[in-house]
């Protein structure tokens, strides 16, 4: 196995750990790494990348065990368990049906370095507007969290299909904009990743199973366990951060990343894929 070829995998699955719960989008960081370390052939990079986006769903599953477990005991039976559950359901369907419908057109002509970039700093404003609004906490713990509010979360996410606007960001800021804490909001959006991240990795692997092949078990391996092991870290770190921070540094950061990009681009310091 290539050692190089390694390493790049291991970079690319920091990068999807780290950013995939942060509202700066994994993919639009994982298409702009995979771009500049010229990472695999397109094909077999677009079912690598949501492959180790599993890396980082088990990595929210170990961290809330003790809460999906307690959830799982509690649906047969009404109550907060049983409503979670099906919140998280509901607030997955209309991303799914929409991602099945539109992936195709979405991929041929967004998954470039310049639309995303461009959403960098789209998604980076929005932020800064949500957090210099009012904010009127109306559901401040997850298990306050009514199905009515998990679809209009659900629908919120929709918007991540576009690369580079960040489904833990449209989820978490869209929550805040529906009265939900910056907690409440933060920790609906990772259990809703559970089946968002899990149903696209199997669906891609299914899909485009006839491209891979043992000699890829090795670089899907490294970048797996990357994922998983700093998704724990970033994980636990963005918690401790919200209780006591906005997410302006975000809104900052993904403003600044994007503009880097668009003027290595235009000054022809990068060669970014158009």
């Amino acid at each position: 196995m290539d050692p190089i070829l390694l390493f790049h995998s291991l970079i690319m699955g920091l990068v999807e750990g780290i950013t995939e719960f942060l509202p700066i989008s994994s993919t639009g960081h994982l298409i702009l790494t995979g771009d500049m370390l010229n990472f695999l052939s397109k094909e077999k990079r677009d079912v690598y990348e949501i492959f180790i986006q599993l890396g980082a769903m088990m990595a929210v599953m170990w961290e809330y065990r003790a809460k999906l477990c307690t959830t799982l005991s509690g649906i047969q039976r009404p109550g907060n368990e049983r409503n979670l559950f099906l919140g998280i359901i509901i607030a997955f369907i209309p991303a799914a049906i929409l991602g099945l419908m539109f992936s195709k057109t979405i991929k041929a002509h967004l998954f470039q370095p310049i639309p995303v970039a461009s959403m960098f700093i789209i998604g980076g404003l929005i932020i800064l507007w949500a957090e210099k609004r009012q904010h009127k906490i109306t559901v401040a713990t997850v298990d306050d969290i009514s199905l009515k509010d998990a679809i209009k979360v659900g629908l919120c996410q929709c918007l991540a299909l576009i690369p580079g606007t960040s489904r833990s960001g449209a989820t978490i800021i869209g929550g805040m904009f529906l009265g939900l804490s910056r907690k409440a909001a933060t920790e609906f959006s990772f259990f809703l990743g559970i089946p968002t991240l899990g149903a696209a990795s199997i669906y891609s692997l299914l899909k485009h199973r006839n491209e891979l092949s043992m000699d890829d078990f090795g670089v899907f391996a490294v970048g797996f366990l990357a994922s998983f092991v700093f998704a724990f870290i970033a994980i636990r770190a963005l918690i401790k951060f919200i209780s006591t921070h906005t997410f302006i540094v975000f809104a900052w950061y993904r403003i600044a990343f994007g503009l880097v990009v668009l003027g290595t681009w235009y000054f022809g310091l990068v060669n970014w894929t158009a």
